[in-house]
């Protein structure tokens, strides 16, 4: 009789006494010795939520892998039992362990699943955004440009950070943040394009929705793509998104060659300029109205992601959180309405 395969599963999701095959992250391979000199080694493994110990033994049969092979950082499918030791801690029994391969991804490996992720699908973020700028830029050759851009940007934006430590800073927390922009981009352009109908020129909505998208796509050049240890790459170090975001609107205008030099412009000043202030990087003032519009909906959308995050994960004891070191200053938690 064959045996069954056991169930693929993450390794969270195991129960004590489970066991299955999962994918896990080798976060520490320390070597040791027994009293009788034999060697071993100490080997933790992880996914993005359960961090479990498994034990190497020099006359098992990985021990002449693990001593050669394995290294920290490196993926692994493993078959094994999920065990909770009320010394040790969680643990793993295993049944057979192997390095990931190419393969793998058609059975579902991913390593966005090893470390914090957006909540949301990120292909139905992309392609939400998509949509948007396919159906809310009226002006044919600006909405090229921006899904050319969109296009070219998407393995990157759909795992990129919006920051590597102040906002959205998880995998596919850039997408997250700019649908979000994006949206309420279109709202106040709406409200405000009705709210003033005499301003010469009129709002240009198109640009706003535009300029939402694209406002911080220099942050796919920015930081690499190395979603495991997401670093700032030599050409974000040396110009920073809103640098690297300009070349990118400039040079891809260029090549398409058929967009509204001023929407160009204006454009490329949106991404420059809508951070607003000096302090938080900017190198020139908003000097149009959409870029306003932008700047605050950006600026909301960062401030109310960190202080969601404060007040979610916040272990103080009392009513107010722990000073929050990006903040400045500590939440009111302690609240019944």
């Amino acid at each position: 009789m064959s045996k069954v395969k056991p169930p693929l599963v993450r390794l969270s999701e195991l129960a004590a006494g489970q066991s299955g095959d999962f994918y896990a992250l080798l976060t520490e391979r320390t070597r040791g010795a027994r009293k009788d000199g034999k060697p071993f080694y100490i080997c933790r493994f992880r996914d993005a939520s359960r961090t479990a110990t498994g034990m190497i033994w020099s006359d098992g049969n990985w021990f002449a892998n693990c001593d050669c092979d394995w290294r920290v950082g490196q993926f692994f499918k493993i078959r094994g039992v999920y065990q909770e030791n009320s010394k040790y801690g969680p643990q793993i029994e295993f049944a057979n362990v192997r390095m990931v391969k190419d393969e793998d991804r058609a059975d579902g490996f991913d390593p966005r699943h090893f470390v914090e992720s957006t909540r949301y699908d990120v292909e139905a973020m992309f392609q939400e955004l998509l949509t948007i700028a396919e159906s809310q830029i009226d002006d044919v050759p600006l909405r090229r440009l921006v899904m050319t851009i969109l296009d070219r940007r998407k393995a990157q934006l759909m795992q990129a950070p919006a920051t590597l430590k102040h906002f959205f800073s998880f995998a596919g927390g850039l997408l997250e943040h700019v649908l979000s922009v994006t949206h309420t981009c279109i709202h106040l352009a709406d409200k405000y394009v009705a709210h003033y109908p005499d301003l010469q020129p009129p709002l240009n909505r198109d640009l706003v929705v535009a300029g939402a998208i694209l406002h911080d796509i220099g942050r796919t050049i920015e930081f690499n793509e190395d979603v495991m240890n997401v670093q700032p790459t030599t050409a974000g170090r040396l110009f920073g998104h809103l640098l690297l975001g300009r070349d990118l609107v400039r040079d891809t205008a260029c090549e398409l060659g058929d967009v509204n030099p001023e929407l160009v412009l204006m454009l490329e000043h949106i991404v420059i300029t809508h951070l607003s202030l000096p302090e938080w990087g900017s190198p020139r003032l908003p000097l149009i109205p959409e870029c306003l519009i932008i700047h605050h909906a950006d600026d909301l959308d960062a401030k109310l992601e960190m202080y969601t995050r404060c007040l979610s994960r916040d272990k103080e004891l009392g009513d107010f959180t722990a000073r929050d070191p990006v903040l400045g200053r500590q939440l009111l938690k302690g609240r019944k309405v």
